[in-house]
């Protein structure tokens, strides 16, 4: 990985470089909206003294960016600002190549990042990674080494790799270039809906005091993509929120942010399988000390799958239950949506979605939807 000495400050600006940097490497990804899922997230839930925001919902699909996932973005970023470091590729360090340790997603991203500069790649594999991310992984040329499930153990194989190999570090989520490779999404997201809202207006002949997005709510795992969002966001008035599982202690960001203190280990088997790491240093550094991030949410694994199931049917998109937690937050829980509620009023929100990818073992479904 490239020296975070090096590394561009964490800012908008700084987003706005990434952006131009990774262009040719990825896809601007759609923005799609369903006025059913709006109807239903601004009923209140069952029961009395439950709250009712109004909310209009807007999702960027990056289950249709390249590996299925956000994660290119940052992998893209990271391996272009390895290649600017002075020497790296005069010193041998192109033939060393780069290695991380993954569940799946940035497994992919790093793999074809890596193919497409001719580096090679060795990817850590927890065991149960789902069989579609790790054919994939090894799909792109990478050799791929297994591990067990925990950050701890992930790393510790990643350790052996370098020692043997020489290859250089290229982490999922805590350094300052793949947060600025996945803050991208959030540049992306509020150009589109504005554009949607302003092509709405003018189809419509009424004028609309509507902008764009009012907030914006990520999945958060080891809060690179969260982190980088709330860069994207830093000035605009736009509100950031991350959401987690809360199935095993998968919600350490949330228990982080209200004691004040990041939580660094983890061990879940939560069906959000990409997010079971703990929030990273560098995320931590945006989400919580610089407050760039008004709040995190926990749901439960069946308001996950509620969610994900609400949005094969309702959006007819592929997407896995890491993707469906921030609806599920938007859906189910209470506390986000009173203060929608109380600080939106009347008005209400237009609140940005990312469904962070779609690489789900289909086989599967079945037995994951049962009984939702």
């Amino acid at each position: 990985m490239a020296d975070p000495s090096t590394s561009l400050p964490l800012t908008r600006a700084s987003v706005a470089e990434a952006r131009k940097l990774i262009e040719p490497f990825i896809h601007r990804t759609p923005v799609i909206s369903s006025s059913s899922l709006s109807e239903l997230a601004s009923l209140p839930a069952s029961g009395e003294g439950k709250a009712k925001p109004k909310l209009r919902l807007w999702f960027k699909c990056e289950n249709f960016q390249k590996v299925g996932a956000f994660k290119a973005r940052g992998a893209f970023h990271a391996i272009e600002r390895l290649k600017k470091e002075p020497g790296w590729l005069e010193g041998g360090g192109r033939e060393r190549g780069v290695v991380t340790h993954s569940s799946g997603n940035h497994a992919q991203a790093l793999s074809l990042a890596a193919r497409t500069n001719n580096i090679p790649a060795y990817i850590v594999m927890p065991t149960i990674s789902a069989p579609p991310k790790i054919a994939a992984t090894k799909g792109y040329g990478a050799n791929v080494i297994f591990s067990g499930s925990t950050s701890t153990e992930r790393e510790a194989v990643t350790a052996k790799v370098i020692e043997d190999t020489g290859a250089r570090l290229v982490p999922p989520y805590d350094h300052p270039d793949i947060v600025l490779g996945q803050g991208t999404v959030g540049l992306e997201f509020q150009e589109q809906v504005e554009l949607l809202i302003a092509e709405e207006a003018e189809k419509s002949g009424k004028p609309t005091t509507k902008k764009g997005l009012d907030a914006i709510i990520t999945p958060c795992g080891g809060g690179g993509m969260l982190s980088g969002v709330a860069l994207a966001c830093e000035g605009t008035g736009i509100r950031v929120f991350g959401s987690e599982p809360s199935f095993q202690g998968g919600d350490d960001g949330k228990r982080g942010f209200e004691s004040g203190s990041r939580i660094t280990s983890v061990k879940t088997l939560t069906i959000a399988d990409g997010l079971r790491t703990p929030v990273g240093a560098v995320p931590w550094s945006v989400i919580y000390e610089r407050r760039l991030v008004s709040g995190l949410y926990a749901v439960t694994e069946e308001q996950i799958k509620s969610a994900m199931k609400l949005a094969y049917e309702r959006l007819k998109v592929v997407i896995e239950p890491s993707s469906a937690v921030p609806l599920a937050v938007v859906l189910y829980d209470e506390g986000f949506r009173a203060l929608v509620e109380r600080e939106a009023g009347e008005e209400g929100w237009d609140v940005g979605v990312v469904f962070s990818g779609g690489n789900v073992e289909l086989d599967k479904l079945g037995a994951l939807f049962g009984g939702v």
